[in-house]
């Protein structure tokens, strides 16, 4: 059975303890302002920057003032459509080697996001970040003593030209590992780079050494699927020697008490927000006591708050002047060559010294088809409130005649749609208003057998774990769609 060479924990743990005395010491307004010119400097040449102005820039303001808000959309439009795939001297200095392939949960689209040499070091660092994290609340802990697991999509990358390859985020990561690291990593390659989703995990289920595996990463729902595949070989828990689970992507809440069972007494749990865009932040404490921002790993945050985005002057955040408890999407600047964008994620602060947050949502997360305006973050409140612990649910806008409603689709036992509709009208004035005044009819909720949503993921080619569940569709068109798949 394969097993990791030998334990590269206490190198780890001497760069740890520098890494957080550092961290200790880090001032996060000057780290930002300092993180900003510096990327300032190095893209004032690119098309990009001199179309903005870049030379004259130095403070943050000036730069709020001279940049606008950007989503995807317009990025592309407008600087990546024409000269992809070679994005040279655009909106970052020098060729970007790497496409990270990144599927649009709610618009059912994909976008390509450059991937940096920079970028790919910053990200290598905060993922170092999270086992320094570790080793300060589990000092006794040995994560180079095992294998780590990572679990995500095909590593399998694509050449669009020369020396510019397209891919899964985790295999852009999987493709710059350095080799003497390889030894501490599983999958291999020949099974990394499968592209079909049920081979690979049939593979997985098969292959992986249980009892070698000391860090698994991935997203919840298809850990879970991972999880209970390996106990069903080895019983439970079926990776006895794991000592960290670092989850991301989606909520972590429905899945930790069904993910509890199979971890191995003693095993943490550690949240992380990475995305294609960069990694954002990480937990350095307990569940729920919210994710650090990693301040100086090649991005600068902004943050507008939600009613405000597609105002026409928003106001723009940092964390100099950020607030608890406001719901901001987030828009980032980084050593991608991604500038002031809007990445669609919502975050809630719960500390700003140093900042810590909460992801609460998506910005596409949101039934406003109707004129409703309900929030991802109040539909998962709402089910939470009607007593529903459902893991898997979706909910989409549909036409009752000449009236709106909203139709959930929830596997399992099913909430009543009674006490959603009171939740939600309790939360949420414009929800209630609707509803009395008779614009919008009551909702549905209709049940879907365990496994619907996975199954119907992999039969529109998005399996595994670099897919996340759409939770909310606003478009009654593509809602349909997506009800003919599932039935």
């Amino acid at each position: 059975m394969r097993r990791a060479p030998l334990d590269g924990t206490p190198l780890l743990r001497l760069w740890a303890r520098r890494r957080l005395a550092a961290l200790a010491r880090l001032d996060p307004v000057a780290a930002q302002r300092d993180l900003l010119r510096r990327l300032l400097r190095r893209a004032a040449g690119t098309r990009f920057g001199r179309d903005h102005g870049f030379a004259g820039l130095n403070e943050v303001r000036a730069f709020q003032s001279a940049v606008p808000l950007r989503r995807y959309e317009a990025m592309w439009d407008t600087y990546w459509r024409g000269p992809f795939p070679v994005l040279e001297n655009v909106s970052w200095p020098g060729r970007v080697p790497y496409v990270a392939l990144s599927s649009g949960t709610t618009s059912g689209t994909t976008k390509h996001i450059p991937v940096t040499r920079e970028m790919v070091a910053a990200n290598r660092l905060a993922a170092a970040d999270v086992l320094a994290w570790h080793l300060e609340s589990h000092p006794a802990a040995r994560p180079f003593g095992a294998l780590s697991f990572m679990l995500g999509g095909s590593t399998d990358l694509t050449e669009l030209a020369p020396g510019v390859r397209a891919g899964d985020l985790s295999g852009i990561a999987a493709a710059e590992v350095p080799a003497l690291m390889r030894a501490w990593t599983w999958p291999p390659t020949d099974i990394a780079l499968l592209p079909d989703w049920t081979t690979k995990l049939a593979r997985l289920l098969a292959e992986t050494p249980a009892g070698a595996i000391g860090t698994l990463t991935g997203t919840p729902s298809w850990l879970l699927v991972l999880l209970e595949g390996l106990a069903a070989r080895h019983g439970t828990p079926p990776l006895p020697g794991l000592e960290l689970l670092i989850h991301g992507g989606t909520a972590w809440a429905p899945y930790r008490d069904r993910i509890a069972p199979f971890l191995p007494p003693g095993c943490a749990t550690r949240e992380v927000f990475p995305a294609s865009e960069g990694f954002f932040a990480i937990a350095d404490r307990g569940d729920g006591e919210g994710m650090r921002l990693s301040l100086d790993r090649g991005v600068f945050f902004e943050f507008v708050p939600v009613e405000e985005l597609d105002a026409p002057n928003p106001t723009r955040h940092w964390v100099a002047d950020i607030e608890p408890g406001v719901d901001y999407a987030l828009v980032v600047t980084s050593c991608a060559g991604l500038w002031a964008y809007v990445v669609g994620d919502v975050v809630r602060f719960v500390g700003t010294r140093p900042p810590r947050l909460l992801m609460v949502g998506r910005t596409a997360w949101m039934l406003s088809t109707f004129g409703e305006h309900v929030t991802g973050a109040e539909l998962a409140e709402a089910l939470a409130r009607s007593g529903c612990d459902a893991a898997e649910w979706m909910v989409g806008a549909e036409f009752d005649g000449a009236l709106g409603r909203h139709r959930w689709l929830v596997e399992g036992a099913a909430p009543d749609p009674a006490a959603l509709d009171a939740a939600l009208a309790a939360m949420n004035d414009d929800y209630r208003a609707h509803r009395q005044g008779g614009q919008l009819a009551p909702p549905v909720v209709e049940t879907l057998p365990p496994g619907r949503f996975r199954a119907w993921m992999e039969a529109i080619g998005k399996g595994g774990g670099q897919h996340k569940l759409p939770r909310v569709m606003a478009d009654p068109a593509r809602f349909e769609s997506a009800l003919r798949g599932l039935r």
